[in-house]
């Protein structure tokens, strides 16, 4: 039997708000009496802004502030400072403190000596004295070696405290006050890194609190959480989570185009009509997985995705669904990601030829071009307000809140930043 699917508007609109009352049906108990009301906890909306993302998107933390979506967010988190073996490093030292030329985030020019994405956070927390900035560390190998003993971790924690905690970037350059704290992105640790890794972080904890002690504050420790068991198995889930304030957890890249058919990247449930269903990709399993291995609903952040996954010479079968390819998708020479088989949110809206399908069953829409044969797993602001739904009522008082990879795909508006802080207010 082919997949319900629908594109008129008002179908939509009810399909809508159907999915909306079976999510609070089926994954949701009654509050018990003096239970706290979910809409009454607070909410992260957060995202990653990446370093990279002056360049050839030409996409600034002004913009940001411009669009109105720095209004609405409590975190953002800032992609990527270097993990080795011996310390942390910066990634690019232009993008993060020497460029001059960044636009204003308040109109004010950069005094220096700190310029970069650095100095435009500092004006943006200058207008937003509540929002929460962390620096992401990436590096497997470079987590992986310095986890393995008491001393290399203690080295590694010191050295990035130093570097972007207390802002120590560069002779006679501070960024002291930047960032509120640290995200792992370790992506991913492997069987032999399971015991050394909840080690790791037990010393970023006990090293941020120790100078929160000193400074009065609380610095943030956060980690991504892989989507898929073969990684987060490797991980001891409910120990890290006691060191963490939440964990960034995957809600995408459950299917793209290192397989050769096409299938949603970022469902909320599954179909016994998915051929891949023994496999277990979809959000609301890896969020069942780290509940039951003892995280708490309230430390669990949902990734939402601002870009596509698609594939060509695809057969319009199922208008395309659960087919086979030839190719990833191609992409339009201005897309920022420059990367075949993936699209920014920005470029998929200006996309003509398609039609958009909704599957009723895994709350996920796509894209189908019969002439092309082309397909495109997304998320639209439907699916998008359907996951804040999710993410309000899959637990009592909660799941932690959403986050959004990545601000610089999003249309100029915002849209689906927007409506993921709309959604969770």
């Amino acid at each position: 039997m082919p997949t319900r699917v629908s594109a008129g508007l008002p179908r939509r609109a009810l399909i809508f708000f159907l999915a909306s009352l079976l999510i609070s049906f089926f994954i949701a108990r009654p509050l018990l009496a003096g239970e706290p009301d979910h809409d009454k906890k607070f909410k992260v909306v957060g995202g990653y802004f990446e370093e990279w993302s002056i360049y050839f998107a030409g996409f600034n933390i002004a913009n940001l502030q411009s669009n109105g979506v720095a209004d609405k967010l409590t975190h953002l988190t800032y992609a990527f400072g270097n993990a080795t073996a011996t310390g942390c490093t910066i990634a690019d030292s232009w993008a993060d403190y020497q460029d001059q030329s960044l636009p204003s985030v308040s109109g004010a020019p950069y005094a220096g000596p700190l310029y970069g994405n650095f100095a435009a956070l500092q004006q943006l927390k200058q207008l937003h004295p509540n929002l929460k900035v962390e620096i992401s560390l990436a590096g497997a190998a470079g987590f992986s070696a310095a986890a393995s003993s008491a001393a290399s971790r203690q080295a590694i924690v010191a050295s990035c405290i130093d570097l972007f905690i207390k802002g120590n970037v560069a002779t006679g350059i501070s960024a002291e006050g930047v960032f509120d704290g640290i995200d792992i992105d370790w992506e991913f640790p492997t069987a032999t890194d399971t015991e050394n890794a909840t080690l790791l972080l037990k010393e970023f904890r006990k090293q941020l609190d120790a100078l929160g002690k000193a400074n009065h504050k609380h610095y943030l420790l956060t980690m991504f959480g892989p989507a898929g068991q073969q990684n987060f198995s490797n991980l001891q889930l409910a120990e890290v989570a006691r060191q963490l304030d939440f964990f960034n957890l995957q809600g995408y890249d459950f299917h793209g185009t290192w397989e050769t058919s096409t299938n949603h990247a970022s469902p909320l449930f599954d179909d016994k009509q998915d051929p891949d269903a023994s496999e277990n990709f979809y959000i609301d399993y890896t969020v069942r997985s780290y509940l039951k291995a003892g995280v708490p609903g309230e430390k669990l952040v949902l990734g939402i995705p601002t870009y596509a996954r698609g594939w060509t010479g695809v057969p319009s079968t199922n208008h395309g669904l659960y087919q086979t390819s030839t190719d990833p998708a191609p992409f339009p020479t201005t897309d920022y990601l420059q990367t075949p088989g993936v699209i920014t949110y920005l470029t998929l809206t200006g996309l003509t030829g398609y039609k958009s399908y909704f599957d009723e069953r895994r709350l996920a829409v796509w894209l189908y071009n019969p002439t092309s044969q082309t397909f495109w797993s997304y998320d639209d602001p439907v699916t998008v307000w359907l996951k804040t739904v999710y993410i309000r009522k899959r637990v009592p008082g909660g799941l932690g809140g959403a986050f959004i990879w990545a601000f610089k795909d999003d249309d100029a508006n915002g849209t689906i930043t927007k409506t993921a802080a709309a959604g969770l207010r």
